[in-house]
């Protein structure tokens, strides 16, 4: 039985999905996108705080589900561009511990919804 996780703190979906959906002891979190959930605006001109925007809405999703970064053992990181990985990666460092970060992988794609430079998913379990 899955049950589906949601929150105001975070972006509501943009389509036919859900923020997040528990399966067992595993929590699938949908893509997240630098929106502000306040004002529902795109944070845009400064890939660092689209980058702390994305970051805030996955943990706001993550403690609608009773978690934290900790619980995380999978990410996805979608960029626009390549050249931005070091920027995106100092700052996605930061949200965890080196010794126990989640497995990961970082692609480039020709485009991301909104037309956004970054989109991040994850997946987490519990402890």
């Amino acid at each position: 039985m899955k049950k589906i996780i949601e929150t105001k703190n975070a972006p509501a979906p943009l389509g036919p999905y859900n923020q997040a959906v528990m399966a067992k002891d595993t929590l699938y979190l949908s893509g997240q996108i630098p929106i502000d959930p306040v004002t529902n605006a795109l944070v845009e001109g400064d890939l660092e705080k689209e980058t702390h925007q994305v970051m805030k809405n996955l943990s706001a999703v993550l403690s609608a589900a009773g978690m934290t970064f900790e619980n995380v053992v999978k990410t996805s990181i979608f960029l626009r561009d390549m050249n931005h990985f070091a920027t995106v990666n100092t700052i996605y460092g930061s949200y965890f511990n080196e010794k126990t970060a989640p497995a990961r992988e970082t692609v480039e794609v020709a485009n991301l919804p909104k037309f956004v430079r970054i989109e991040i998913s994850m997946i987490a379990v519990t402890a």
